[in-house]
């Protein structure tokens, strides 16, 4: 059975447009998640809203489940009951890549122990001023590569005596996994736009309601 994600790789209108749009919307995220020039950790929240709402635009809100605990460590949507991951990353090299977010050094190394790839990922790699994309890699080919190169391979913890923000997928394994035969890939030019809008506009405008 051919996963429904491959659709949104093969679509040529939906590839444009995500070519087109996504730079704009995820500028739009970082603008509202802004602080004196300094963009705010909540604007990954935006961008996976961000990526979701792609889905739902191309299959359909029935076929989205968006009701999944934010606890779940490892997927952030269902299309077709099926989980996926979302995940982002900002630069030229695909590395820093969360697959959870803790700072006990005890927990992550349990997380280690314990972890194996559960669901499908969508990645988007932002690279403003340069050349980036948008990833579907499959569960299949994290499985392949997670066994291939084990464990203490796949996943990079945090140094000791530092201050941890989290277990990483290693930069080897990501570099293998985009390259692997049934991982897809949307090549996209980050350019900025020219906005000119206020992160409070929208919530100022509500505030005027009756």
């Amino acid at each position: 059975m051919t996963h429904p994600l491959n659709q949104l790789f093969e679509d040529q209108s939906i590839i444009i447009k995500i070519q087109n749009r996504l730079p704009y919307l995820f500028q739009l995220a970082e603008i509202e998640s802004s602080r004196a020039g300094r963009t705010g950790m909540e604007a990954g929240s935006t961008r996976e809203k961000i990526i979701i709402a792609l889905l739902i635009y191309k299959f359909g809100e029935e076929n989205v489940d968006t009701n999944l605990p934010i606890t779940n460590p490892e997927a952030d949507v269902k299309l077709f009951n099926i989980p996926i991951s979302i995940k982002t990353i900002t630069g030229k090299r695909l590395s820093g890549i969360k697959l959870i977010w803790t700072v006990d050094s005890q927990k992550a190394q349990e997380f280690q122990r314990g972890y194996r790839p559960s669901c499908d990922m969508i990645l988007v790699q932002i690279n403003w001023g340069d050349r980036g994309g948008l990833f579907y890699i499959p569960l299949v080919n994290q499985i392949d590569i997670f066994e291939e190169i084990g464990r203490e391979n796949y996943i990079k913890l945090p140094k000791a005596g530092t201050n941890p923000r989290g277990v990483e997928l290693s930069q080897d394994a990501m570099i293998r996994l985009i390259n692997k035969s049934g991982s897809k890939y949307i090549p996209i030019e980050w350019k900025k736009h020219s906005i000119n809008i206020s992160p409070y506009k929208r919530w100022v405008e509500l505030w005027k309601e009756d």
